[in-house]
């Protein structure tokens, strides 16, 4: 038996697969083959490249109660769909017919954030905190999480917050309010706070907060935020106070959970999860931390389908989508590095998650003052935001100052103080710290490249961003690769 999960119908629809043996065949977004960027709606050539990678018979799980989420919706004043209580309306007749007309199975929203979370994480045991915008009902939710004495995954709820009162909620509603795109735009609100003040974050105390430790929202900041007192306010203030604010809530919530939780090793999981700035402060609550590359809905593809299997997965890499077959093009790569100074690769399994960690990469030398300004340039970004360093993981503690019991970053998922913001300028925000990633003795392309380049030019990091074109989702195929090059001028090594 294999277990397709689906995510479908919101927002950043996804596919995956796992096999009887607990292995995860294929994961991927539905994005990247529509080329529709946050594409809330599966479309036939995912499905059929998850086929592709099935062998005998399937079942299928979806990554949510429709029922409950129609309850919530109603209760909300929108609008909901009542065909979506049909399993061919969940994913669309198209897709369903695609899928074998199979019944589907529905799991609640969080538990398969949780799912997804606990059955990838190298625990046996985890404290499991799921932090969203909205799932049916709830968006916060801690959990215990084991393996009983059938090596099936348990999970029993601790505690939860449920709609409007919404952490995820609140971080939307200030991306639309400095004219970002909420739901998508969330992580450059969090780039911009390095350049404001928090001159605001009492304000926000003040104006949405009922009960701080119960976090109770006066507001309902899902149809918008009462929020006169920020008419004037500068953009990057509102964005520097709302980080501020965001962790604020989050110790909170982080507090609850290591007093309710029997483990000392944190599972956390949920959009929220991808604030990676605010992710420094988890190591001051639990001792080991684990955070699956993928913690939004689409990566719910994947907890409903282990959700299925029940067991732990045997987690590889994040390495899971797409594949462009032959060997990673590491010598080629280098020369570009060392005639262009960037190159794109797009090798192997595409990434499973929002970040590029290597397979659909532009790379760069960190170390020109000029470089960031170039890659921005390629990219149509805003010049002020930052860029990520790959680095070999031996070297991270000598370059970066980690945050509290993170030894490592292997997907981008905490910021560190770079140690010499001077050398290497292409990777550093203007508040100092790198979204860091690191790559441990994995055998993968990415590994490879780094250990030549740094016996090359003794620095054992690149600048590394994701390969997409600017409102697109990243390349996914060599189709995508050579739109790229056209387009930007760019190689791109496959």
């Amino acid at each position: 038996m294999n277990y397709i999960g689906i995510s479908n119908g919101f927002h950043d629809a996804g596919l995956t697969v796992i096999s009887n043996r607990g292995d995860i065949l294929f994961a991927s977004h539905s994005e990247r083959y529509s080329k529709h960027k946050h594409d809330k709606n599966l479309c036939a050539s995912i499905v059929q490249d998850a086929l592709n990678h099935v062998t005998g018979d399937f079942e299928l799980h979806y990554y949510e109660r429709p029922f409950y989420k129609i309850l919530r919706q109603l209760r909300a004043g929108e609008k909901p769909s009542l065909f979506n209580l049909f399993d061919s309306e969940l994913v669309g007749p198209n897709m369903y017919n695609m899928l074998g007309k199979k019944s589907i199975k529905k799991h609640n929203h969080h538990l398969s954030h949780a799912a997804a979370s606990f059955q990838t994480s190298p625990f046996t045991d985890a404290t499991v905190v799921i932090i969203d915008a909205i799932g049916e009902f709830d968006t916060i939710t801690v959990w215990d999480a084991y393996y009983d004495n059938n090596g099936n995954a348990r999970y029993i709820k601790l505690y939860s917050k449920q709609y409007p009162n919404s952490l995820g909620l609140f971080y939307s509603a200030m991306t639309y309010k400095v004219g970002l795109k909420p739901m998508d735009e969330e992580y450059i609100l969090m780039g911009m706070a390095a350049y404001g003040q928090p001159k605001y974050t009492d304000l926000m105390h003040s104006e949405f907060i009922e009960n701080m430790h119960s976090i109770d929202f006066k507001q309902n900041l899902h149809i918008g935020a009462d929020d006169e007192f920020l008419k004037d306010a500068d953009p990057m203030d509102i964005a520097s106070s709302s980080q501020m604010f965001l962790e604020q809530l989050l110790r909170e919530v982080m507090s609850k959970a290591r007093l309710k939780g029997a483990s000392r090793n944190l599972v956390y999981g949920g959009g929220v999860a991808l604030n990676c700035l605010a992710n420094r402060l988890l190591g001051e609550y639990f001792d080991q931390i684990w955070i699956m590359p993928n913690p939004g809905d689409c990566g719910s593809s994947l907890g409903a389908a282990a959700l299925g299997y029940r067991k732990h997965l045997n987690w590889t890499s994040a390495f899971l989508g797409h594949n462009i077959p032959g060997p990673y093009p590491t010598n080629r790569i280098l020369d570009c590095l060392f005639t262009d100074r960037i190159v794109g690769v797009a090798s192997g399994k595409a990434e499973f998650g929002p970040r590029a960690l290597g397979n659909r990469s532009l790379l760069a030398d960190p170390r020109g003052n000029e470089i960031k300004d170039k890659v921005n340039e390629i990219k149509r970004r805003q010049k002020f935001r930052p860029f990520a360093p790959i680095i070999l993981e031996e070297h991270v503690h000598k370059y970066f100052d980690m945050p509290k019991n993170w030894n490592n970053s292997r997907y981008m998922q905490v910021i560190a103080k770079c140690k010499f913001p001077n050398k290497f300028p292409a990777i550093v925000h203007y508040d100092g710290t790198s979204r860091v990633q690191t790559v441990p003795k994995d055998g993968s392309g990415i590994r490879e490249l780094l250990e030549k380049w740094y016996v090359m030019t003794e620095c054992p990091m690149l600048l590394n961003t994701s390969l997409n074109i600017r409102g697109e989702p990243m390349v996914n195929d060599r189709f995508d690769a050579d739109r790229f090059e056209k387009l930007y001028n760019v190689k791109v090594m496959s």
